[in-house]
C-alpha cells in the first residue's frame, strides 16, 4: 500500500467517527433515575406510620387513655400555642426510671418518648366533654439522642398519621367568653421541630425540668407535689427535699408577684431559643427564667440586626414603654417575618401580653 492510499484511508476513517459523533449528539440522551445512597429521612424500627402502632394509648384512641408503662405530667407555666390545649405523657419502657436533675432537663434512658397532644375543646368551657385532636408529638430518645416525629390526627379522630412536612387545619373553637374563635393552626414540619429544641448541636426536650414539674399532680388523689408522686411511684430516683428544689411560677397565677410570673411566661416561650445553645444564640438576647443580666435580658438592649423585625424601635426593652419596646412589637404582630416566636403561633396571645406590658411598665419603678 502506497503512502498516498494510507493517508486517504486515515482520512476517510477520521471522517466516519466524526459523522458518528455528530449523530450520538442528535440523540437526546434517556433520563436516569437517580436513588440517592442516603435518603433525607431515616427510617428505623422505632417510627411507626401511626400513633396506634405504639400502643401508647387505649382504644379508642381519642380517649387519651394511656396504657403500662405511660405516665401523664404538666407543667407550671406550659408553652402558648394558638390557645391549644395539650396533654403530655412519657413512655418509659421496661420499668426504667427517669433520673432526677435539679437543673436542666431530666435524665431519660434510651427507649424512653415524650408524648405530647395538642387539642381544642369545642367549648374552653367544657374542657373535658367534645375536643378536637389536631396533632401528637414525639420525642424518642435512641442511643443517646433525640427524635422527633410527628402524626396529624385524621377528621374521624381514629388515628394520627406519620407526618413530616408539617400542614395547616383550621379550628373553631368557643372560648370562655362564650365567643367563636378560629385559627389556622400550623402543625410544624420536621425542621421546625429540630430549630425549637436544639440546643447546641444536639436535640433535647424542653418541658421536663425540675422546675417545671414542681407541682400539684392532677391525678394524685390528695395536694401531692407531682415530683414527690413519681418519686414515690417508683418513676423517678434520686429526689431531693423540697426545700432545694426549683420552681417554676405560674405565669396566669394572680396571686403572685408580677415579676417572677412574666420571667416565667418568657422562660416558656422564648428562652427554648433565646439562650446561649439555642438557636437564637447570636441575637444576645437570654431569656431564661434565671438570667439575672438586665441588659441580657433586653432592658436597653439594643437588636444585634435591626430591620423589619426591629419595628424602628431601639431596644428590646424599654422600662416604663412597653409601646417602644421590640419585644412587645413582634410579641403582638401576627406577619410571619416580625412575629415571635416564630414557630407555633399564628395569632398574638392577649393574655400573655397583657402580662408582659404590664412588666415592663413595672420595670420603670423598680429602678
Amino acid at each position: 500500500m502506497t503512502y498516498q492510499r494510507i493517508l486517504l484511508c486515515c482520512i476517510i476513517f477520521i471522517g466516519c467517527l466524526s459523522c458518528q459523533d455528530d449523530a450520538n449528539k442528535r440523540i437526546v440522551p434517556k433520563a436516569k433515575k437517580i436513588t440517592s445512597a442516603k435518603p433525607l429521612i431515616q427510617h428505623n424500627n422505632t417510627e411507626k406510620e401511626t400513633l396506634s402502632e405504639y400502643g401508647f394509648f387505649k382504644l379508642p384512641l381519642a380517649n387519651l387513655e394511656p396504657t403500662d408503662g405511660v405516665v401523664l405530667y404538666d407543667l407550671n407555666s406550659p408553652l402558648f400555642s394558638d390557645y391549644a390545649f395539650k396533654k403530655r405523657f412519657v413512655y418509659l419502657p421496661d420499668s426504667k426510671k427517669i433520673n432526677y436533675k435539679n437543673k436542666g432537663v431530666m435524665d431519660f434512658e434510651n427507649g424512653s418518648v415524650l408524648i405530647k397532644n395538642f387539642y381544642y375543646p369545642k367549648d374552653f368551657r367544657k374542657p373535658e366533654q367534645e375536643k378536637r385532636i389536631i396533632e401528637t408529638r414525639l420525642l424518642i430518645k435512641e442511643d443517646d439522642a433525640w427524635k422527633p416525629l410527628n402524626y396529624i390526627w385524621n377528621k374521624e379522630q381514629t388515628e394520627a398519621t406519620l407526618n413530616y412536612v408539617g400542614k395547616q387545619e383550621l379550628v373553631y373553637w368557643i372560648d370562655n367568653e362564650g365567643a367563636e374563635r378560629s385559627v389556622s393552626y400550623a402543625v410544624p414540619n420536621l425542621n421546625q421541630c429540630k430549630n425549637c429544641h436544639a440546643r447546641g448541636k444536639n436535640i433535647t426536650p424542653i418541658g421536663p425540668t425540675a422546675a417545671q414539674w414542681n407541682k400539684t399532680y392532677s391525678l394524685a388523689l390528695s395536694d401531692k407535689n407531682q415530683l414527690d408522686y413519681f418519686y414515690e411511684k417508683g418513676i423517678l430516683e434520686e429526689l431531693i427535699e423540697p426545700a432545694l428544689r426549683p420552681k417554676m411560677p405560674v405565669w396566669n397565677d394572680a396571686l403572685l408577684p408580677l415579676d417572677p410570673r412574666a420571667k416565667a411566661y418568657l422562660d416558656a416561650n422564648c428562652a427554648h431559643c433565646h439562650n446561649l445553645e439555642g438557636s437564637a444564640k447570636n441575637s444576645g438576647l437570654y431569656l431564661s427564667y434565671t438570667q439575672t443580666d438586665a441588659r441580657k435580658r433586653g432592658v436597653f438592649k439594643p437588636p444585634i440586626a435591626a430591620g423589619k423585625g426591629s419595628g424602628d424601635f431601639i431596644y428590646d426593652i424599654v422600662p416604663g414603654h412597653p409601646e417602644e419596646s421590640i419585644l412587645i412589637y413582634r410579641m403582638k404582630s401576627n406577619d410571619p417575618s416580625i412575629r415571635m416566636p416564630e414557630i407555633g403561633r399564628s395569632i398574638a396571645h392577649t393574655e400573655g401580653l397583657n402580662l408582659l406590658e404590664r412588666y415592663i411598665e413595672e420595670l420603670a419603678q423598680n429602678k
